[in-house]
């Protein structure tokens, strides 16, 4: 939480930004200047990324549900990768089944604070890190919202099943991708507003 609330205040101008900070690029307008059409264009690629993740998995999960739930599964690599219709009622990869109502309020979560990096936002590496997070929390929230069992108790559709690991689909995958895309740039000191920590 305190390198989220470190990254979500981050300041909006290269003035306000303290010791330890350079920013990319040298003359002209600073690249974090708010308004500028740099992070216009960052924000435009993180929505972008976020709708494709999104309608990737919403279109798997409705061919997922016509075509492959209540048949058997489908293999593509022999025994070691099937695809698998099952109803998720817990986290990524099936942890935590009696929390779904937690989990959901988690994904809304997330997009609340991806929403607020976003006018902050003007590194294309955080945009699309930010738009695979968003396009896969808002796939598996839909399903969250709108499957049965309920409203907020909805089981997510899984169908990828690789041997000896546990069943997921593309939502959960672009979540652990932007996850891990995150710690890089976290570790490399490249923040979300393009500044860049010396230390």
């Amino acid at each position: 939480m305190a390198e989220a609330e470190r990254i979500i205040g981050t300041p909006d101008t290269p003035d306000a930004a303290g010791g330890g900070k350079e920013r990319p690029g040298s003359e002209g307008t600073p690249a974090g200047e708010p308004g500028s059409g740099r992070g216009r264009r960052r924000i435009a690629v993180l929505f972008a990324v976020a709708s494709f993740a999104y309608a990737l998995d919403l279109i798997s999960k409705m061919i997922v549900v016509a075509k492959l739930e209540h048949h058997p599964p489908i293999e593509i690599i022999g025994d070691w990768l099937r695809f698998e219709a099952i109803r998720n009622a817990g986290a990524a990869f099936g942890f935590g089944e009696a929390f779904t109502v937690i989990f959901t309020m988690i994904a809304a979560a997330v997009i609340v604070v991806i929403a607020r990096l976003a006018r902050k936002l003007y590194s294309l590496p955080w945009a699309i890190a930010l738009g695979l997070l968003l396009g896969g929390a808002l796939g598996n929230l839909t399903d969250r919202i709108f499957r049965a069992p309920g409203v907020f108790e909805g089981a997510v559709v899984d169908f990828i099943a690789p041997k000896h690991f546990a069943v997921f689909n593309l939502a959960d995958s672009a979540i652990v991708c932007g996850g891990i895309l995150i710690v890089l740039l976290s570790f490399k000191g490249l923040d979300p507003d393009g500044t860049v920590h010396k230390d």
